[in-house]
């Protein structure tokens, strides 16, 4: 295992031999791609990781992963930036009174939730995950954590979909991804 960065073209073979495609999953006519075959080869996804610390801004303080491939992904970005990790998860997870906020999605509704008290005002915060597609979880995860009156740097994202337009639900947003996928 290398200790340089990897090169965007390296990144690009990763993603060609490591992101499966599904045809008709979940539905008919949907192409899902599947991150597994990324995450269970260690050394492809610390070089994924160690390309990825690059493209994000300087001295993130907490990383805030949706759940749950944002946990996968957030929690070792985490780590190598040295930023605490805070997770998002879905209703009726979290003990206590955590934040909350519900909102639509194209085929019906979500809520999301962060522990009470876990992300201090003023706070250099970016937000991970590792899907941008329609956008909608991804605004709802922004609107929750900007609740806390963080600093928020951004979002970043291993795979964003450009051909579902999600970036239009995040227009104030610094956005990064690793790969970018036309369709």
């Amino acid at each position: 295992m290398s200790e340089t960065v990897p090169t965007r073209e390296q990144i690009e073979d990763l993603r060609r031999s490591h992101i499966a495609e599904y045809p008709d999953f979940p539905a008919p006519g949907v192409l899902f791609r599947d991150i597994t075959p990324l995450l269970r080869d260690a050394r492809a996804l610390r070089e994924v990781i160690r390309y990825w610390i690059t493209l994000l801004p300087a001295d993130i303080e907490y990383v805030v992963g949706t759940e749950a491939r944002g946990f996968v992904l957030g929690a070792p970005l985490a780590y190598e930036l040295g930023a605490g990790f805070v997770p998002v998860r879905k209703a009726g997870k979290l003990p206590g009174s955590p934040a909350t906020l519900s909102y639509d999605l194209e085929y019906g509704s979500a809520v999301v939730q962060i522990p009470e008290d876990s992300l201090p005002a003023g706070a250099r915060t970016l937000v991970v995950d590792d899907l941008l597609a329609t956008g909608g979880t991804a605004a709802a995860t922004i609107e929750l954590t900007r609740q806390f009156g963080v600093e928020l740097l951004g979002a970043s994202f291993l795979i964003e979909l450009e051909g579902l337009q999600g970036r239009r639900k995040l227009p104030d947003v610094p956005l990064t991804t690793v790969w970018s996928i036309p369709d």
